[in-house]
């Protein structure tokens, strides 16, 4: 028995990095899982290298019927529905003078709107099943200003605010709403800010190196587990001691 068995999850931004960690974490530990993302091929293929307990489903974060449409494929092939990772995000670092409309909105459709878009609609599931976790994605950018990040960072503030709150709106149906703020993780979001920059950043680091899409993998799955049913509404830093 797995700390998540009978855990049913959605879990986006799962085809790669924290998200695909988490997939493959979650079934070891015995829960079933919807491998959801925009990118089509490496998805099916971890759905695939995963097993019977993980299925594909192409979401957009910022389409409302593409949720209704995840939601409905995790009641179809698993019949319950009870824990949620939001974590699909983009990250295009910009200081505020050089931020297009543009690039501000899509960061606030899909790092923001796409996190109420998917608390929403898995909340009569939830009830449905007696209760729910859900687990949102913030960042180490939402604890105190950061240069050069001005659309990211006010997204991920914004997810911090959402979480307390539906925390708060949802605790009578016995589901629970926690946030998690990693720092540097070693993902292709990260690896994007070069090589000379990402030296800069890993300096920065107390415990002096990234962590891994598995340590933040290893947090997610303890929040959604049992052992953590009196967390809610909390924030979690990981960042190996940047904000300490």
């Amino acid at each position: 028995m797995g700390r998540l068995t009978e855990k049913v999850a959605i879990i986006t931004g799962a085809a790669g990095g924290i998200g695909a960690a988490a997939a493959r974490l979650f079934v070891a530990e015995g829960a079933s899982v919807v491998i959801a993302d925009i990118s089509d091929t490496p998805g099916r293929q971890l759905a695939q290298e995963l097993g019977e307990r993980a299925v594909f489903q192409k979401l957009d974060v910022t389409q409302e019927a593409a949720w209704v449409s995840t939601v409905e494929l995790a009641l179809r092939r698993f019949h319950k529905l009870n824990v949620l990772i939001n974590n699909a995000g983009v990250f295009v670092p910009k200081p505020f003078l050089e931020t297009t409309l543009e690039e501000w909105d899509a960061h606030y459709r899909v790092n923001q709107w796409g996190i109420y878009l998917g608390m929403r609609a898995v909340v009569d599931s939830m009830r449905a099943a007696g209760a729910g976790s859900i687990v949102n994605t913030s960042s180490g950018a939402s604890a105190r200003g950061f240069p050069g990040m001005f659309a990211y960072a006010a997204t991920k503030w914004a997810v911090r605010g959402m979480s307390k709150a539906a925390a708060l709106d949802l605790a009578p149906f016995k589901i629970r709403v926690n946030c998690i703020m990693p720092g540097i993780v070693d993902t292709p979001m990260y690896r994007s800010n070069g090589p000379e920059r990402c030296a800069q950043m890993d300096a920065g680091v107390p415990l002096g190196r990234r962590g891994q899409p598995t340590e933040i993998a290893e947090l997610m799955a303890f929040l959604v587990s049992d052992a953590a049913a009196y967390f809610t509404g909390a924030d979690f830093i990981i960042d190996g001691g940047v904000l300490a």
